[in-house]
């Protein structure tokens, strides 16, 4: 049995139909961690890599402070590989090296033109801005498990709280979205509570 976030994952099942037993982790985000993490379409539980365990349970424990994914270099379909001269660690930078003088470049020229786009910035206490980069990664903004059920029991108790109709479907413990009433609505009158989880 692996445990991740105090959640028992069986041993026989494949791995990325494991990880949607984790609440707020379905089958497409359960594929992009999968991807992430390199594990194969047909791995089972039982065959991960104690590193891979590892790193998948300190990524779901805080997805906001993982390390962002490293970029390699992808070569052009006519490549023809050459002996290895150059550790990974020196085309790495490179790479970043070209990156940078290449954003370098593309800013020079919409200075010049005066399309340069302003930076997204935020206010601090003390009147300070400070620029804030927008995150590529879908999975940094993850919400699992508790996180994600005390946001759901907040939005109930907002709608509640300012009268909508949804909050008094929700306050009766009706269905919300107009489902039928006459004859199937004992799951709604189960569910539609503000002390949901």
């Amino acid at each position: 049995m692996v445990h991740i976030l105090g959640i028992n994952l069986p041993d026989n099942q494949l791995a990325r139909f494991a990880l949607t037993s984790i609440y707020g982790v379905g089958p497409h985000i359960s594929h992009r961690l999968c991807a992430r993490f390199q594990i194969h379409d047909r791995c089972r539980v039982k065959n991960l890599t104690p590193f891979q365990v590892t790193s998948l349970a300190s990524f779901l424990s805080s997805p906001k402070t993982a390390l962002p994914l490293q970029k390699y270099p992808l070569a052009p379909i006519t490549f023809a590989s050459r002996p290895a001269s150059k550790s990974i660690q020196e085309l790495q930078a490179e790479l970043n090296a070209a990156r940078v003088a290449q954003k370098q470049k593309k800013d020079e020229r919409l200075l010049q033109l005066g399309k340069l786009p302003a930076a997204e910035t935020t206010q601090t206490k003390r009147g300070t801005k400070v620029e804030t980069k927008k995150s590529k990664d879908p999975l940094t903004e993850l919400r699992i498990e508790s996180e994600l059920r005390r946001e759901i029991r907040e939005n109930i108790a907002h709608q509640r709280m300012i009268g909508s109709y949804v909050g008094r479907r929700h306050a009766m413990h009706l269905p919300v979205r107009g489902q039928n009433t006459q004859s199937n609505a004992r799951t709604a009158r189960k569910l539609n509570k503000v002390d949901r989880y």
